[in-house]
């Protein structure tokens, strides 16, 4: 039982008039398409005057369109290959330094215990 009066009741929301208003559900697929622009075609955008449309994930130069000379996109493959080869013997390069400088640190340790030992060792003896 309520110490002020009665219990908490809210009002009824009214009942809704109509799920839409609108009439292009009643509209044929063709209007529809023309009226809301539903045929939107391929993507395509324009970079450094080249133009260049989505085709099947993958940005592709539209024919006709490349401006660039077949020597300077021939060269530009060339550049690139030296320089995954290049990036490629860098690496290797790096993982021989590293090796290197873990043999000479395991040897380094190996040095510093046979010393502590024949320290030890020499201690002992006096």
């Amino acid at each position: 039982m309520p110490l002020f009066g009665s219990t908490f009741s809210p009002k009824k929301t009214p009942p809704r008039k109509c799920a839409s208003l609108s009439n292009l559900h009643l509209l044929d697929r063709s209007t529809r398409e023309i009226e809301l622009g539903l045929e939107y075609g391929m993507p395509t955008m324009n970079l450094a005057g080249q133009s260049l449309k989505f085709e099947n994930g993958q940005w592709v130069a539209e024919s006709g369109s490349f401006t660039g000379d077949r020597r300077e996109m021939q060269r530009l493959r060339k550049r690139n290959q030296q320089l995954e080869e290049e990036n490629n013997l860098l690496r290797l390069k790096v993982d021989i330094l590293l090796d290197m400088l873990s043999e000479t640190t395991a040897e380094s340790h190996l040095m510093e215990k046979e010393l502590e030992e024949l320290k030890s060792y020499s201690r002992r003896r006096k």
